[in-house]
């Protein structure tokens, strides 16, 4: 069992008295987890392949692509082309990507000093942006040439946005202060 796991499963037992949750269903949750990048182009389809590859690497799990749902001219992009793709992870392989992500690739972030508590929403989900792809330890250093950025988005049961912050400073999230 992940250390996330755990400290998701205990945490009406250290959120109760502060939060006053009475019953245990009660507690907020992690749902899901959704990573995404966009390619850009479409016609680059080398680079495509590349997100794809790397984003089924790095979570586990292949990559769904995502369609253009319409057509900019600007862009060069037309309604049905894909312009990025989206891994949804539930479960075990959620626990073990967000283990992954708090103790391995955020401290390898350039200059961290811990997430903003603005990336919580109104809702009680998190959105992180990530610049660049590397700091995950399954993209290899040769690799360096098509660095992306990507977008992970966790959702959870939480009805507010005091809630959520306090989950996630329980699970491990380095969250600064506020």
């Amino acid at each position: 069992m992940t250390i996330t796991k755990q400290r998701q499963q205990n945490a009406f037992d250290t959120l109760a008295e502060s939060m006053g949750y009475t019953n245990r269903m009660a507690a907020p949750r992690i749902m899901k987890v959704v990573v995404s990048s966009g390619t850009g182009s479409a016609k680059d389809k080398a680079r495509n392949a590349a997100v794809a590859e790397r984003l089924a690497r790095i979570t586990g799990q292949k990559a769904a692509p995502r369609a253009a749902r319409q057509s900019i001219a600007t862009f060069k992009s037309r309604e049905g082309d894909v312009i990025g793709y989206q891994v949804t992870l539930r479960g075990a392989r959620m626990f073990d990507f967000l283990d992954k992500l708090i103790h391995i690739a955020l401290p390898r972030t350039r200059d961290f000093r811990g997430l903003s508590p603005a990336a919580i929403d109104a809702m009680g989900n998190m959105t992180i942006g990530i610049k660049e792809n590397s700091i995950f330890p399954e993209t290899s250093d040769e690799d360096l040439k098509d660095v992306f950025g990507l977008a992970i988005t966790v959702v959870t049961t939480a009805k507010s946005k005091k809630d959520a912050d306090a989950l996630f400073r329980h699970i491990g999230f380095p969250l600064r202060a506020a």
